[in-house]
């Protein structure tokens, strides 16, 4: 069997194929280290309500999601939500409950055990000694297996992949002699042996060995992908990417076959009352699935009640205030990512230059990239994971000789240094590479060891020297109407096709970290993970173009030739903005570059300060020059697990114009998105941002929220144990268990408490509710976000803040009662 095949569901009856593939749906995917970004794990399950699947997930894996009793009482007790506020959240629930009788929950509360397989009750059965639960031993020797079939850039040897993943792994088992030694099992190398050889069959095969009815397919498919849940969710990527293509993957698939067939192997046929299968199929039988259990409601309430709390004075601040004096025209337009980072850079950059109009926009600036450095064949997607990438873009000097010249010195570098690493896998490597390349490598191990300064590259200019990787811009390979099209494009979505300012700077960011795997999940989750550099540079430069201008003026955009576009780069760890291909800007500008130059970099002071305290650096803030040296210093640093928080406390996305919001301290909490509606009266430009940027910062923000509240299945544990798997796979925490997925703990926790409050998003939009309704009536994930309560919709009205709840909107927050 080729593992390439596409699925193919006929080959199961109707009902078995269905429930298959409703439960390999509900699994989201999870993006490799290299190109990490964040994703609501919750995805697949949009077609039912926030409650229900509480409800569900407690009892398929007892998995939560809400926080334990005693963080919403520790809330309740520090003033963080009050009597009012869990008043609201009961009369919405529609609870006869007293608020008394909340107060009175037993923080210790436990969730009800998940529904057991059936290795789960043999565990239970088990007396004496065998040396390990089968739970931990399906899940070792199915996670190395994974880790061995997957992997394609660590491990020097491979496996052999020609028979398909399900065909393979019971190739494996039928030899293996490990697990039936060590569980004192001998029949499981020769059940093993007599399992079908096809994984749809094994699947026909499985649930009538195991007699499981067709009511309980689902759960228990879902049950099996759950107790494997990185795994399932590397499989639920590869088949992402594949459907992105128009394809798809068997994957996901085999590997429930896979863990099906572990059922079948541990059955031993006893049908008998006092048999572990007869106990599985009672406990199975008597509890029902769906129902939420009184722990699970009761927490549901304290969960909105701290939504509440932050939703009523954010709307309260939205609404319109006394107008202001009339801004002169700005001497510079910024345009940031909506990446909550921003919001802080944003309000210390308009403070320190009231002339300054910035703007936020989806940071990889509607250019659907793929970027393959020149010289190399890695190619990346620079753009959100929803989409696949249209376009190419590489690395040119301009002069194609010195292009090939240059390609060719990179590879040859790139190769030598591709040689040493089965070298520096051996172990003491790192003596023995010294002795072998002599002092000159000891230098760089004490550079990295002792935190001495040195010039930090991204992964694009890796084989390249400084003064190489300067001569070289992004080169769009794109035909002349093409570009003036994308240009058009991408200014009408950014809301600038008029009254440009002399400057126009385009600010991509990024992070900078060592030792850290989980390095590009700090980068700009627009851009694949990767920095916003190479979408900046290549906007700027297309913008820039005068055949481009030419091309707009004929579409009644009329950029003035007074007017340049300037690249940027955010470094979010240490809150230094960049401009980038500095040489190109006109000596005509030079004056007003040098003041947007101070400007950004008392902007960053500024951040810095406001940053400090949350870093464990408050001592530091009067103190600039020793804070940005410290914030310099932790970038560098191999054992600092915290160089920045990312997005840890994000909570609203607000998409106005920056009149609604600027002067307010949003506390770097609000994704910022500008938009008017009065530029867009067919409601294109809402449709995008609703499909897009909406959806991007719902998986950003239930990312956080999942790996705070249910940090054992979606957070990637202790930075400190962390193992690389495959290259870029993702991590182990320690040599084994499941492949971990989601935030490490030290991104959403200090030590000592909660730096992420989970909450779900809170969307405030500035449009007619018609527009809005329009968008959710055509998009049924949209839809769902919204009616099953992923996240909670408001609309900004001229004297009033709606909110969309059950169908209906109804008035927030008045701007008489504000």
């Amino acid at each position: 069997m080729n593992h390439a095949r596409t699925l193919e569901p006929a080959l199961l009856p109707d009902s078995l194929s269905k429930a298959v593939e409703t439960a390999c749906e509900r699994m989201a995917p999870c993006w490799p280290l290299d190109q990490q970004i964040a994703v609501n794990p919750y995805w697949g399950w949009l077609p039912q309500t926030f409650e229900a699947v509480s409800g569900q997930l407690a009892q398929l894996a007892g998995s939560p999601l809400q926080m334990a009793p005693d963080y919403y009482l520790s809330r309740y007790a520090q003033g963080e939500i009050s009597d009012e506020n869990l008043h609201a959240a009961l009369a919405e629930s529609g609870s006869s409950a007293e608020v008394s009788a909340l107060l009175r929950m037993d923080a210790g509360m436990p969730i009800e055990p998940a529904l057991p397989l059936l290795s789960d009750l043999l565990d239970a059965r088990a007396t004496g000694w065998r040396g390990s639960l089968w739970r931990d031993t399906i899940t070792q020797q199915l996670t190395q297996f994974c880790a061995a079939w997957f992997d394609r850039n660590q491990a020097d040897w491979q496996p052999t992949r020609a028979a398909g993943f399900y065909a393979a792994w019971r190739t494996a088992m039928a030899h293996d002699h490990s697990v039936a030694v060590l569980m004192q099992a001998p029949a499981i190398r020769q059940r093993a042996a007599r399992l079908p050889p096809d994984p749809e069959a094994l699947l026909a095969h499985a649930v009538n060995a195991l007699d499981v009815p067709a009511s309980r397919l689902v759960p228990l498919f879902q049950r099996l992908l759950l107790s494997l849940g990185g795994w399932a969710a590397w499989c639920a990527y590869l088949r992402w990417q594949a459907r992105l293509g128009g394809k798809d993957d068997p994957h996901m698939l085999e590997l429930l076959a896979i863990l099906l067939a572990w059922q079948c192997l541990l059955d031993d046929g006893d049908r008998s009352h006092h048999s572990a299968w007869h106990d599985w199929q009672t406990q199975w039988s008597e509890r029902e699935i769906a129902a939420a259990q009184p722990s699970v409601r009761a927490v549901q309430v304290w969960q909105r009640a701290q939504e509440i709390a932050y939703q009523q004075p954010l709307a309260r601040a939205l609404l319109p205030r006394a107008a202001t004096q009339a801004q002169t025209a700005a001497s510079c337009q910024a345009v940031f990512c909506i990446d909550v980072r921003s919001e802080v850079f944003r309000r210390a950059l308009e403070a320190a230059d009231r002339s300054i109009e910035t703007r936020g926009f989806a940071g990889f600036f509607g250019l659907p990239l793929a970027y393959t450095p020149l010289g190399t064949t890695a190619t990346q997607p620079l753009l959100p994971g929803l989409l696949a990438p249209t376009l190419s873009v590489t690395d040119s000097c301009g002069r194609p000789e010195e292009d090939r010249l240059l390609a060719a010195q990179r590879k040859d570098r790139l190769a030598a240094h591709a040689s040493l690493g089965p070298f520096q896998r051996l172990p003491g490597s790192a003596f023995t590479q010294v002795e072998a390349l002599g002092l000159g490598y000891l230098a760089k191990l004490l550079q990295r060891s002792l935190d001495l300064p040195r010039r930090t590259h991204d992964r694009s200019g890796a084989g390249l020297s400084a003064e190489e990787s300067h001569r070289l811009r992004p080169a769009l390979a794109i035909a002349p109407d093409a570009q003036v099209a994308l240009a058009a494009q991408v200014l009408t979505a950014m809301g600038l096709t008029k009254n440009f300012a002399p400057l126009v700077l385009l600010a991509g960011h990024g992070s900078v970290s060592a030792n850290n795997p989980h390095a590009a999940g700090l980068n700009c989750g627009a851009c694949g993970g990767q920095t916003g550099e190479v979408s900046a540079r290549s906007l700027s430069g297309l913008l820039n173009d005068p055949a481009v201008r030419r091309g707009l003026a004929a579409q009644e955009i009329h950029i003035p030739d007074t007017t340049c576009f300037v690249a940027g780069l955010h470094n979010t760890t240490t809150d230094e903005l960049r401009l980038l291909d500095r040489d190109l800007i006109p000596q005509s500008h030079l004056v007003s570059l040098r003041l947007l130059e101070q400007a950004l970099a008392a902007a960053g002071a500024s951040a810095r300060a406001e940053r400090a305290a949350g870093l464990g650096l408050g001592h530091l803030r009067a103190r600039a020059p020793t804070l940005l040296a410290s914030l310099q210093a932790r970038s560098r640093d191999w054992a600092e697990t915290r160089p920045e928080w990312g997005l840890a406390n994000n909570a609203a996305f607000i998409v106005a114009p920056r009149a609604r919001t600027r002067g307010l301290d949003l506390q770097g909490r609000a994704f910022l998105h500008d938009y008017d509606a009065a530029q867009d009266p067919d409601g294109r430009v809402l449709e995008l941002i609703m499909t897009a940027p909406m959806v991007v910062t719902n998986w950003i923000n239930l990312q956080y929220y999942a790996s705070t509240v249910d940090p054992q299945r979606y957070g990637s544990g202790n930075k400190l144990l962390h193992n690389v798997v495959g290259g870029k796979l993702g991590v182990f925490e320690g040599n084994g268990g499941d492949l971990r997925i989601g935030l490490p703990r030290q991104s959403v926790h200090d030590g000592e408490q909660w730096r992420h409050a989970p909450l779900r998003l809170s969307v405030f939009i500035e449009a007619p509710q018609a527009a809005i309704e329009r968008v959710m009536a055509k998009h049924l994930q949209v839809r769902q976000l919204v009616e099953h309560e992923w996240l909670h919709l408001f609309r900004l009205g001229d004297a009033t803040v709606e909110r969309r709840h059950r169908g209906a909107w109804s008035v927030w927050a008045r701007a008489d009662a504000a």
